[in-house]
C-alpha cells in the first residue's frame, strides 16, 4: 500500500473561527529571557530564538492568533527585545489597520510610578490603558514562548459558556517535568479547585499517577474583570503580580476560574504544546521534525505558521563523487543553504547553512548563517547563529573534550555558539 502524504507530515487541523474572536484582544507576553536555554538567550529574548528551519518561537502563537480569527494583538517586551521587534517589523506587518487589525509591540516604558515589569500580570497592568482603548470584551493573555497550533476560537467560546471571569488553557505533562509549571486540580465540570504555581512535589491527576495537570500559560479573561482584578492586584503591596502566583488562585477561591483542556482535534488525545525552554528540549523538538512521521506537522494547509520570509534562493547539494557527495538524508533543509560535498543526517538547518565538503552532520539543529568547513564531525548537537565552524572540528564524540569549549546539556546535547569559538560577533 502507498502511504498517504499524511504518513510523512501529520494529520491537519480544521479551522473554526468563532465569531467571539472579533472583538477579543491578544497580549502576547514575550518578555523573559529563558535563562534555562544557557547562551542560546544572552543576546535575544526565548521568544525570537528560531524554531522549526525558519520560524521564531513566538511564530507559533501569534499564528495561533490569526488562524483563529484574533487579528487584534499586543506583544509585551522588555528583556533583549530587538532581535524580537525586528523580526515582528518585518514579518507581521501586513495586518490591516483600515480594518482594525494590528500587531503591536508594548515595550516596558517605565512611566511615571512604574518600572520594569515585575510579574505577568504587572506586564499587561502597566499597559491597560491601552487595552481599555480597544474595549474588548474578551482578553486572550498568552506566553510567547511555546510551541504548539490551537484554535482559541474554542477556548473563549467554552469560556463564555461557562460565564467564566477566569479560563485557564492545561494539558497533562509527566509529573517528574510537573515542577516547572503552574499545576492545577479540576471538578467534573471543569472548575479549577486547586492550583500550585511551580509546586516543589507536584499533585498528580486522579486517573494517572504518572501525569499533572499543567497550566498552558494561556488565559481567557473577560475584559472587565481583567480590568477589575489587575488594578486590586497593583494595589496589593504583598502580591508578587504573576498570574500563576496570585491572580489565579485568588480567582479560584473568590470567581469562576474553569480550566481547558487542550485537545487534538482529530484524535481527541491531548494536543501537541511544547515548552522549549532547555537546551535538552529544545533540540529533541527540532530534531523530531526531520522524522517520517513528526509531531508537529509544518505542511498543514489549513493552519499555516506566519513569519517572516527572507528572499533565499533554493538549497542546493553540490558533487557526487563516492568520497565528496552534497546529500541530506531524514533531515530538512532551508533555504539558502548550500551542502558541497558534505553528509547531512537526521538534522535541521536554517537559512544560509554552508556545509563544506568531506564533513558529516547528524543529530544537528543549526541555526541560520552557520558555516561549517571542511573535514568537519557534528553530531547531536545545537549550533548557534553565524558560527564558523574550523576544519577538522569534531564535536558530539567526546563528551569531556566538548565540555572544555561548550556547553553541555544533562542529557549530552552540545550547545556551541560564536562566542565559545573566540568569535565575538556581538561587540560594539
Amino acid at each position: 500500500m502507498v502511504p498517504s502524504n499524511e504518513d510523512h507530515i501529520g494529520p491537519q487541523m480544521e479551522r473554526n473561527i468563532s465569531k467571539l474572536t472579533s472583538n477579543t484582544v491578544a497580549m502576547v507576553l514575550a518578555g523573559g529571557r529563558g535563562s534555562r536555554l544557557k547562551a542560546l538567550t544572552d543576546w535575544r529574548a526565548k521568544p525570537a530564538v528560531p524554531f522549526g528551519g525558519k520560524f521564531r518561537i513566538i511564530d507559533f502563537p501569534m499564528s495561533n492568533c490569526i488562524n483563529s480569527g484574533i487579528r487584534r494583538i499586543s506583544v509585551v517586551t522588555q528583556y533583549k527585545s530587538h532581535s524580537l521587534q525586528r523580526h515582528l517589523q518585518r514579518g507581521w506587518s501586513f495586518m490591516s489597520g483600515q480594518f482594525g487589525e494590528f500587531v503591536e509591540v508594548l515595550p516596558a516604558q517605565q512611566r511615571q510610578g512604574e518600572g520594569w515589569y515585575t510579574g505577568t500580570a504587572d506586564a499587561v497592568y502597566q499597559n491597560l490603558d491601552i487595552v481599555r482603548h480597544y474595549n474588548p470584551d474578551y482578553v486572550v493573555i498568552l506566553a510567547g514562548d511555546h510551541i504548539y497550533k490551537m484554535d482559541y476560537g474554542k477556548m473563549i467560546a467554552a469560556h463564555v459558556a461557562k460565564d467564566a471571569d477566569i479560563t485557564v488553557g492545561c494539558i497533562p505533562v509527566p509529573l517528574e517535568e510537573a515542577k516547572a509549571f503552574g499545576v492545577m486540580a479540576i471538578n467534573d465540570e471543569s472548575r479549577i479547585v486547586e492550583f500550585a504555581e511551580k509546586p516543589e512535589n507536584p499533585k498528580a491527576m486522579p486517573d494517572d499517577a504518572s501525569q499533572a495537570l499543567a497550566s498552558m500559560g494561556i488565559y481567557v479573561f473577560s475584559a472587565q474583570y481583567l480590568r477589575d482584578r489587575l488594578k486590586e492586584d497593583a494595589a496589593d503591596e504583598s502580591s508578587t503580580h504573576d498570574f500563576g502566583h496570585d491572580l489565579i488562585p485568588h480567582a479560584i477561591e473568590h470567581d469562576n476560574a474553569f480550566a481547558f483542556p487542550f485537545m487534538d482535534a482529530n484524535t481527541s488525545a491531548s494536543g501537541y504544546w511544547r515548552d522549549v525552554g532547555t537546551i535538552d528540549a529544545y533540540w529533541e523538538a527540532n530534531i523530531n521534525l526531520a522524522e517520517i512521521s513528526p509531531d508537529l506537522n509544518l505542511y498543514d494547509k489549513n493552519w499555516p505558521i506566519w513569519t517572516n520570509q527572507e528572499q533565499l534562493p533554493p538549497a542546493k547539494f553540490a558533487f557526487d563523487d563516492d568520497d565528496r557527495r552534497g546529500m541530506a538524508v531524514d533531515s530538512m533543509i532551508s533555504g539558502g543553504c548550500l551542502i558541497t560535498g558534505s553528509t547531512i543526517r537526521h538534522s535541521v538547518l536554517f537559512s544560509n547553512v554552508r556545509v563544506h565538503s568531506y564533513s558529516i552532520v547528524q543529530d544537528a539543529v543549526v541555526l541560520p548563517d552557520v558555516e561549517i568547513r571542511h573535514n568537519c564531525r557534528i553530531k547531536r548537537c545545537v549550533i548557534d547563529k553565524g558560527a564558523i565552524i574550523p576544519d577538522g572540528t569534531v564535536i558530539g564524540e567526546d563528551p569531556v573534550e566538548d565540555a572544555k569549549r561548550f556547553y553541555v546539556s544533562e542529557n549530552g546535547i552540545v550547545l556551541v555558539t560564536p562566542e565559545m569559538l573566540g568569535q565575538n560577533l556581538h561587540e560594539a
